[in-house]
């Protein structure tokens, strides 16, 4: 299993119902996409700019594929990138992790 953090900050208070629906759009696409296990945006609640992507993929190499299709490429660089900073945070369940 390849899980993956994103956490989003958008920059300007009125770019959040953008992200928002972005995100929206982006979730069946991905959960469509070959290694796809899981896929899920929140939206905080304390802080409307922040939103926190949980991804679980099969493998790294399907997440890598990702990157090549249609939620990244048409809703992802366009509708999401230019209205935030992002944290990108590859992850392990602390059960699994040797700390």
């Amino acid at each position: 299993m390849f899980d993956l953090i994103v956490i989003v900050r958008v920059t300007e208070p009125d770019g959040v119902p953008a992200v928002a629906d972005a995100l929206a759009r982006m979730r069946p696409l991905c959960l469509a996409e070959d290694g796809c296990v899981g896929w899920e945006a929140y939206h905080s609640q304390e802080d409307p700019g922040r939103f926190v992507l949980v991804e679980r993929w099969a493998t790294r190499e399907a997440w890598e594929a990702h990157g090549g299709g249609d939620a990244i490429r048409k809703i992802y660089i366009p509708d999401i990138l230019p209205r935030v900073e992002r944290e990108v945070h590859p992850s392990v369940p602390v059960s699994a992790s040797a700390v």
